[in-house]
């Protein structure tokens, strides 16, 4: 029989965070959006490619964690449950207006807003350093991403989270996870091939 894996001492902070919350502390509920408004904000940014829908998205976000933390009962982590929120309210969006403009920002640790730099959508797992050009082409191919691979292949490649995580985060079997993933992937290189063959080339 297996064991649980022991909490680690994010999470640990997570559920004594939301444990605040529940008691009404509005200062634990603030501290908690300050851990995870940043990553909710910029995974809302590359899937929704408008920083006012972003800011939106992060807003309706935070507001569904404040109202249902009384619901949450732990099943999963308290990262993946925002996840999960932050993921449904951007798919909802996307399907709702499928245009979206091209300029991106992000938010740095201080909470400035800059534009988006390479290293942003560079794999961070893989910690992968990108040429500005091979970076903007990226940034096109994964654009044209349809909506449901584009979020597994962020949350994966880009937030770092685990096959299990975002299963339970977009509601999928592990199986499912991987298929989007490596579908996102083979689309991505197949959309980069002719950027790489050009290269090649010396064009």
């Amino acid at each position: 029989m297996s064991q649980a894996t022991p909490a680690t001492a994010a999470e640990r902070e997570d559920r004594r965070l939301a444990e605040g919350c529940r008691r009404g502390d509005f200062a634990c509920f603030e501290r908690l959006m300050g851990r995870y408004e940043k990553k909710i904000y910029n995974l809302a940014l590359r899937m929704l490619r408008d920083p006012d829908d972003a800011r939106e998205i992060l807003q309706e976000t935070f507001l569904k964690v404040y109202d249902n933390l009384e619901k949450f009962r732990g099943e999963a982590h308290l990262s993946t449950w925002i996840y999960r929120i932050a993921m449904n309210e951007a798919l909802m969006r996307i399907r709702k207006d499928k245009h979206r403009p091209r300029s991106l920002e992000v938010v740095d640790e201080e909470g400035g807003r800059r534009e988006l730099d390479v290293e942003d959508w560079a794999p961070r797992p893989v910690d992968r350093l990108l040429t500005k050009e091979l970076g903007g082409e990226l940034d096109r191919a994964i654009a044209r991403l349809p909506e449901d691979y584009r979020g597994a292949f962020l949350l994966r490649d880009v937030e770092g989270l685990s096959n299990e995580q975002i299963a339970r985060a977009m509601k999928l079997s592990v199986p499912a996870v991987k298929s989007r993933i490596h579908r996102a992937r083979v689309f991505l290189r197949n959309e980069l091939s002719p950027y790489f063959i050009k290269k090649e080339n010396g064009n």
